[in-house]
């Protein structure tokens, strides 16, 4: 039972299958080590083991049968609370949500899981309504991480990240609309990816607009994979969504990097400053890639338009708070995070002309970027310009008013491109911190970035390590 944890979704599956495992058992296993090792993480904010447990034996059931409905039946993910699921409260980390609900409905993610089959384990912790790179709350309070307490996992997805570190879960979802599902996957050495715009369906829809991704995390990269071919079922509700994909995103893991033109940016042209542990990691990294057949090009790609990303992608998300709560009421906002608070005081009171001036210069950079990916298959960085630092910081350095977008350089861009990016886990500092790089694809390839992250994976396979005291 001790072991059952630390297996990963294809292997459960091929359990399932050989009938050496049952979905109950799986559940047990799960809940019996939250119980055990998740109470210093803070990873969950809420698990119902009679509900899963219910879901887990009907599994049990269907493979008793030889009737699974999908190779995810029966097994646990974990879903960022974000996320509507149906018959649990949706709190997004927020005293100001009522928990009596009611709570009837499944968001897409959600709904597509329930059809496959799999064991809803709980819903993860989130800062308030997502709003930072690092995980606490007023409600939930500080979400750790399991490579070491006194850190930061990251955020806004930090519950999901440290409860697949830690072995509480081998599935999870998480949300990204400036990174929240690749920085901390970099910072608990987990894999991560936030596929293109509309890949995965949406509802409600975010008010961060189209910065908004929904994706798969998990240990491996082949678990993300086998959650991707699940989630990107269609759902009607999200008139944005893609057309259902022709082929299965496990088909092509094989596919390598061999033959392909990869870019690799260290610092995208533009990042203020980068640890120096984290650059020479990614460099690293990049040199493994070419030494699995592919074809480095040192270069940066284009600069954005307006003199600073970071003041044009701070009005577009700002300005997605001050939408959600800006006419909310004084006894509301006092409910806020104070951080939280200022950001929507700010966001709801851009000019027009302002929020449209950050528009087409988000849409000129995007143009410019599909034009440079013409001329490569992949661009690499580093996924985040620091390793995880303390706990109840929101930077590692001194506010410069940029709240956290100053050390996530990296992951914001590719939320204004909406291009598929992933952090595969490349290394670990002297500290013994993890690290991750970003693999970032053309628009639409999500296959391609999955395969690439497969390749290095194989070749430096991290995700085999695991935090001290949850082996």
């Amino acid at each position: 039972m001790n072991d059952i944890p630390l297996l990963n979704p294809a292997e459960l599956s091929a359990a399932y299958a050989a009938r050496r495992l049952s979905p109950v058992e799986v559940a047990r296993a799960m809940f019996d080590r939250i119980g055990k090792l998740g109470g210093d993480i803070n990873a969950f904010c809420l698990v119902d083991e009679a509900a899963s447990l219910a879901e887990a034996r009907a599994s049990e059931s269907r493979w008793t049968k030889g009737e699974p409905r999908s190779a995810l039946d029966g097994v646990p993910v974990a879903i960022k609370d974000l996320l509507l699921t149906r018959g649990w409260p949706t709190l997004r980390g927020s005293r100001t949500i009522d928990p009596k609900g009611p709570w009837n409905d499944d968001a897409p993610a959600v709904a597509r899981l329930r059809e496959a089959g799999a064991m809803l384990l709980g819903k993860t912790t989130t800062p308030e309504y997502g709003w930072k790179g690092v995980t606490d709350s007023p409600l939930t309070g500080v979400t750790r991480n399991p490579w070491n307490l006194k850190m930061t996992p990251g955020g806004s997805s930090g519950g999901s990240a440290a409860a697949l570190a830690a072995r509480l879960a081998p599935l999870a979802i998480g949300t990204d609309g400036g990174g929240s599902i690749r920085i901390p996957a970099s910072f608990c050495g987990v894999f991560g990816l936030k596929p293109s715009y509309g890949r995965v369906a949406a509802y409600p829809l975010s008010p961060f607009g189209t910065l908004a991704h929904i994706g798969p995390m998990s240990r491996d990269v082949t678990g993300s994979a086998m959650l991707l071919d699940v989630i990107v079922r269609p759902d009607s509700r999200d008139p944005q969504q893609l057309p259902p994909p022709a082929q299965s995103f496990t088909e092509r893991l094989r596919d390598g990097v061999r033959g392909k033109r990869i870019a690799f940016s260290p610092t995208l042209g533009f990042a203020w400053r980068v640890d120096d542990e984290v650059a020479l990691l990614a460099e690293a990294a990049a040199l493994r890639l070419e030494g699995l057949g592919a074809k480095i090009e040192r270069v940066d790609p284009p600069s954005f338009p307006s003199s600073d990303i970071r003041a044009d992608f701070r009005v577009l998300w700002w300005a997605g708070a001050g939408y959600l709560l800006g006419k909310a009421s004084d006894r509301v906002k006092a409910l806020f995070d104070p951080g939280f608070h200022a950001m929507v005081e700010e966001g709801a009171v851009f000019s027009l002309r302002r929020f449209q001036d950050a528009a087409m210069a988000r849409l000129q950079y995007a143009s410019a970027m599909r034009v440079f990916m013409e001329k490569f298959d992949f661009l690499v960085t580093p996924a985040v310009a620091v390793p995880a630092f303390p706990v109840e910081q929101l930077s590692p350095w001194p506010d410069d008013g940029y709240s956290w977008l100053s050390w996530t350089p990296f992951t914001f861009p590719f939320n204004l491109t909406q291009q598929p990016a992933a952090s595969v886990p490349c290394g670990f500092t002297r500290a013994r911190l993890p690290i991750g790089l970003q693999i970032v694809g053309r628009m639409y390839d999500d296959w391609g970035v999955l395969a690439a992250a497969k390749a290095y994976e194989s070749a430096d396979p991290h995700f085999e390590r695991t935090p001290e005291g949850y082996g």
